[in-house]
């Protein structure tokens, strides 16, 4: 869910410019950008480095992997406040890496074809989304409990169909995730662009360099989630 919630729920005045809220904006997607290459770049080098390779293949280590990543999220949501711009960039950076090197073992399931059409897809989607959830009147807040529990459900059916290796069962999970995390990029833009328009955030240099590590994570996973439901979608040219 949203990582914004503390910026309020109040409205966007309509006369505020890009001007206004342009320096989180852009170190947003800066630090964005940073932590997909570094997340596609380690994802590359673990399926062609022999050293990687061999770490990828024990279990133990994934897993590790895997927690680490969660510490990490958790760790820069509820304590960004708290952590100096240096350390929050560094945990960013650490778990965008972390994350390349998990992704690594899910790309190994699907052709080259697929993977290119998801990305290209997930893209597309994002920048749509983005641009509709910072110009759009409409107020997204009102959808962030909507979105909560849709995501609460999917978490549970994914789990459930471990259990029932549904084919059928993971398509419309698969639909669901792109639907939600879709609408979780428009719904996140608009929160991000309602944090940046706080008087008090604009007159803290070091707090707008927090929370354009934080906007950054969330944008992040946005784009992450939606790119991997995505790619389920795709997986017509999973490999065998």
């Amino acid at each position: 869910m949203s990582l914004f919630s503390s910026a309020g729920e109040r409205a966007i005045p309509s006369s505020l410019t890009y001007a206004e809220i342009r320096p989180l904006l852009r170190w947003v997607y800066a630090w964005m950008f940073v932590g997909l290459l570094t997340t596609a770049a380690v994802a590359f080098l673990t399926t062609t480095n022999s050293a990687l390779i061999e770490l990828r293949s024990n279990s133990g280590i994934v897993i590790g992997a895997i927690i680490a990543e969660l510490v990490l999220v958790i760790a820069i949501s509820w304590g960004i406040r708290r952590v100096s711009p240096p350390v929050a960039a560094i945990m960013f950076m650490i778990y965008a890496a972390l994350n390349g090197f998990t992704l690594s073992i899910v790309l190994l399931y699907f052709e080259v074809g697929s993977i290119v059409a998801a990305f290209v897809t997930t893209s597309a989607l994002f920048a749509a989304m983005s641009v509709i959830g910072y110009t759009t009147n409409v107020d997204l807040t009102r959808f962030g409990g909507i979105l909560l529990t849709a995501l609460i459900g999917l978490f549970i059916a994914m789990i459930v169909n471990v259990f029932l290796r549904s084919t059928a069962v993971d398509f419309v999970i698969s639909i669901v995730g792109v639907l939600i995390f879709t609408a979780l990029t428009a719904y996140d833009t608009q929160k991000l662009k309602q944090m940046a328009a706080d008087p008090v955030l604009q007159a803290d240099g070091t707090m707008v360099a927090r929370m354009s590590i934080y906007g950054a994570l969330t944008l992040y996973l946005d784009f992450i989630n939606l790119f991997l439901f995505l790619l389920r979608l795709f997986g017509g040219g999973s490999r065998d």
